[in-house]
């Protein structure tokens, strides 16, 4: 009978423990990118998630999500994001990890994807669900050129799968995903994989790496700061065009620890030497090792990936030796795509060595990767020069016009 009054007595601490929460907010807070982001979730926004998981489960899960007081953390999201200035790929790290304290994904995975999706969608994105045998798949609308993810469309339009990396055994096409259709309104905006800035991250959190290379007979050295979140923010990033690969920055601290001191050594060169230093720290100052060997698949590392890295390859190379030139030169160049490799060329005032003739301009060659022969400016591999190749890339610096000086594309 004891026993029995102490289970009422719980039974009503209980009751009264949720009719008190009903109302309330749970508090997110988290740090990201060097601020804290702080935001208060109305507990309604926290059901459970019937089982086993369809649309129909899904639809009552939305259901009783949109109705509780969701407003107030997504306003906190936006703000943040404006605030800091991030792209969508950065935004969406953001959402991963808001989701993440609102349903931890590895005690519920599909309530995590749920939450990432929801935070999507009511963010203004045109995110959509899907399953396939039981697993709950998240497409986003995007109508960039992304290589190595797969994608459905829908009335023309193209939507890529932003969790296929926590399916690595699934084939889509073999487990063809049926679409859990819920129109949420005013969710219609296209997610870019762009990132044209960085992020500003804790000083603190950096950590300083030894570079060295030799140079007509003198040995460089390099001691430049680097940080572990860059190569987190990045490790499930796709196989964007290369336009928006050879143009992902730096941050601000490696730019700093880094940049300066490229362009203090090349101060006294001329241009064409200048050029030829740069191509050879990229070519030397790293080790090399292809993709399938260094993470088990095609990988592009962005230019601070590769700085962070130990090993790099071709893509990589071509990328930090776009982005160095670019800075410090800002020099016209192309990037040509062979079937197994590639390289760059640049245009100079004058060409050197054998050109490479494109849209009726000279460009040179820069190999920026270990080749068996010290290749100079000017000379392409011989394994290479009677292979095709496609032009993937072309820089052209923009024009100073009057009244902007230091303009730039």
């Amino acid at each position: 009978m004891k026993a029995l009054v102490f289970i009422g007595m719980i039974l009503l601490l209980c009751a009264a423990d949720l009719a008190h929460a009903q109302g309330h907010a749970v508090h997110v807070k988290l740090e990201l990118y060097n601020d804290i982001f702080e935001a208060d979730a109305d507990v309604a926004m926290l059901p459970a998630l019937d089982r086993p998981v369809n649309k129909r489960t899904i639809s009552a899960f939305y259901d009783m999500v949109n109705e509780a007081n969701y407003q107030p953390l997504i306003n906190a999201l936006a703000a943040y994001q404006k605030k800091h200035q991030l792209n969508d790929w950065l935004y969406y790290q953001l959402i991963r990890r808001v989701a993440q304290q609102l349903a931890p994904k590895q005690n519920d995975y599909d309530r995590y994807t749920l939450y990432k999706w929801f935070l999507m969608v009511r963010s203004g994105y045109d995110a959509r669900l899907a399953l396939a045998n039981n697993k709950l798949i998240f497409y986003v609308y995007n109508d960039e050129d992304i290589s190595d993810i797969p994608f459905f469309m829908i009335d023309g339009k193209k939507y890529m799968c932003l969790n296929y990396h926590d399916h690595p055994n699934t084939d889509l096409h073999q487990e063809p995903p049926y679409p859990v259709n819920i129109k949420v309104p005013d969710a219609d905006r296209a997610f870019s994989y762009e990132v044209t800035r960085m992020p500003d991250f804790e000083p603190s959190g950096y950590f300083d790496k030894e570079l060295a290379f030799v140079y007509q007979n003198k040995t460089y050295s390099f001691k430049i700061k680097l940080n572990r979140q860059v190569d987190s923010l990045f490790t499930n990033y796709p196989g964007v065009d290369f336009k928006t690969y050879f143009n992902i920055p730096l941050t601000r601290e490696t730019y700093s620890s880094l940049i300066p001191l490229l362009k203090k050594n090349v101060a006294g060169m001329s241009q064409t030497k200048g050029v030829d230093y740069l191509m050879r720290f990229t070519r030397y100052a790293f080790l090399y090792e292809n993709d399938e060997q260094n993470f088990g698949k095609e990988k592009r590392m962005s230019p601070e990936e590769t700085l962070f890295n130990q090993y790099s390859d071709c893509d990589d190379r071509a990328a930090l030796f776009f982005y160095l030139v670019k800075e410090i030169y800002d020099l016209p160049m192309i990037a040509m795509l062979y079937p197994t490799h590639i390289t760059m060329a640049v245009q100079f005032n004058k060409p050197v060595g054998r050109s490479v003739i494109y849209q009726g301009k000279a460009y040179s060659v820069c190999e920026p990767t270990l080749q068996p022969d010290d290749l100079p400016i000017g000379q392409l591999s011989p394994k290479y020069q009677k292979q095709p190749y496609q032009v993937v890339y072309h820089y052209e610096p923009a024009r100073t016009l009057p009244g902007q000086a230091g303009a730039r594309q």
